[in-house]
């Protein structure tokens, strides 16, 4: 099995299961036992064809008398792959891209005249590519949404927040490539023995430009087989999510509480920056994410850190006004990591009115845990204003104990002084993430 049919029947299953792509094609990966060259290619292939998807079918569309929703889904992703290849990937000669796709669809399909189809509908784009048809540009909406596969629905709430121009730069920074960095593991070691052992080990790296104890990795490959990860020197986290737990500011000796844990990285953050010592809980909803926080605590020796199972919306008793910082990183659409999970703006999404209430009530819950005088974080991985600055002002309208507090950002990145900050891709290069702090009062 090769690149391109892996990544067919990763694309297969994300359309057929419903799953998450980067979960899926790291099964089929694993299955294949491709190299790390072929990796990348299934990899680039299957991200690519998601990130673009309505763009493709845009062009395919022009050339084929069947619509696409009428095809068999093998055949539609056969073609999608075919067209990426030649639109985007200027190593691979078309005629390669146009073969292989309509090899993968004799494998694949279940009609026999599919392969004759696919093979016509990509030689039809192949001597169309010099005047390729244009996309209209009457409605800004579908223009966004088509050029840069983005749904309308999602457009027009980013076109409300940012207007035409900064959402043009997000859409196109969402369907590029995010840097891998690494946060250190200073009570283990510090950044520049980190960076010298990884380059040891043929990894690239350089400093983040303004976050300090984190490097940029250069094409790390598996990262798990490093010696320096299973030594427990350094875990994987996005700037925005660090800049989470620095506004939390926990402390040496602290008793700090992440009601929203898994898979562990700001828990990881907060016991690192208190030097071990205080404690930290971590909690999920489900037992498996508790071994797999235990599991990173154990690999960076943090044994400040301590798992548990926990509902963030169910009341314990034993944790009131119990702890000196509460961080609530909720459970949210995931609209600012489309750059790592490129497929999570397909997702229906009328499911997502209801998280603004999930959120809050999480958020009401927590409040109670934290002493007079603590802080309370609510952070997201989303730019959406209604499960971002809209639950935190409806908390403080109903909770007048608390008030935001300013938080400092490093310098440049953005302003923490209204207590609120919302992090973009286009602007500093990080996931999409809103950080508020709340002060309780003594």
């Amino acid at each position: 099995m090769d690149a391109r049919e892996v990544s067919l029947l990763a694309l297969n299953d994300c359309q057929r299961q419903g799953g998450w792509s980067d979960a899926i094609l790291k099964k089929r990966l694993a299955a294949a036992g491709l190299d790390s060259r072929d990796g990348a290619l299934a990899t680039q292939l299957c991200f690519g064809v998601l990130q673009n998807r309505l763009l493709l079918d845009f062009y395919l569309s022009h050339f084929s008398s069947l619509p696409l929703k009428r095809m068999e889904g093998k055949v539609v992703e056969a073609l999608r792959l075919g067209a990426y290849q030649m639109l985007f990937l200027e190593k691979i000669p078309h005629s390669a891209a146009v073969n292989t796709s309509v090899e993968l669809t004799r494998k694949h399909c279940k009609n026999p005249r599919a392969a004759g189809m696919v093979n016509g509908i990509l030689r039809s784009l192949e001597r169309s590519l010099e005047r390729l048809p244009a996309i209209p540009q009457t409605d800004p909406v579908s223009d966004l949404s088509t050029r840069y596969s983005h749904p309308e629905w999602l457009v027009r709430e980013l076109l409300a927040t940012l207007g035409g121009g900064e959402t043009a730069k997000l859409l196109a920074a969402n369907n590029s490539q995010p840097p891998i960095t690494a946060q250190g593991n200073t009570t283990k070691t510090t950044l520049e023995q980190l960076a010298q052992m990884l380059e040891e080990e043929g990894i690239q790296t350089q400093p983040h430009p303004w976050l300090a104890d984190c490097l940029i990795l250069s094409k790390p490959g598996n990262l798990e087989r490093l010696a320096a990860f299973q030594q427990g020197l350094f875990y994987v986290q996005d700037p925005a999510s660090k800049l989470a737990a620095l506004a939390l500011d926990p402390r040496p000796g602290m008793r700090v509480l992440d009601c929203c844990a898994a898979p562990g990285g700001k828990s990881f953050a907060c016991a690192i920056q208190m030097e071990g010592r205080g404690e930290v809980i971590s909690c999920d909803l489900h037992p498996h994410k508790k071994r797999l926080i235990q599991a990173g605590a154990d690999r960076l020796g943090l044994t400040n850190l301590s798992p548990v199972t926990a509902d963030g919306k169910a009341f314990r008793p034993e944790w009131e006004a119990a702890f000196d910082r509460v961080l609530v990183d909720a459970p949210c659409s995931g609209l600012g990591v489309i750059r790592k999970k490129p497929d999570i703006r397909y997702k229906d999404p009328a499911p997502l009115t209801g998280l603004p209430g999930v959120q809050r009530a999480i958020l009401d819950n927590a409040a109670r845990y934290v002493k007079p005088g603590g802080v309370l974080v609510y952070s997201t991985c989303t730019v959406l204003r209604r499960e971002n600055e809209d639950v935190v002002r409806g908390f403080l309208s109903d909770h007048p104990e608390y008030r935001t507090e300013a938080f400092r950002l490093p310098e440049h990145v953005a302003d923490g002084g209204g207590g609120m900050v919302t992090l973009w891709p286009h602007r500093q290069g990080t996931d999409g993430f809103f950080i508020s702090k709340l002060r309780k009062e003594e």
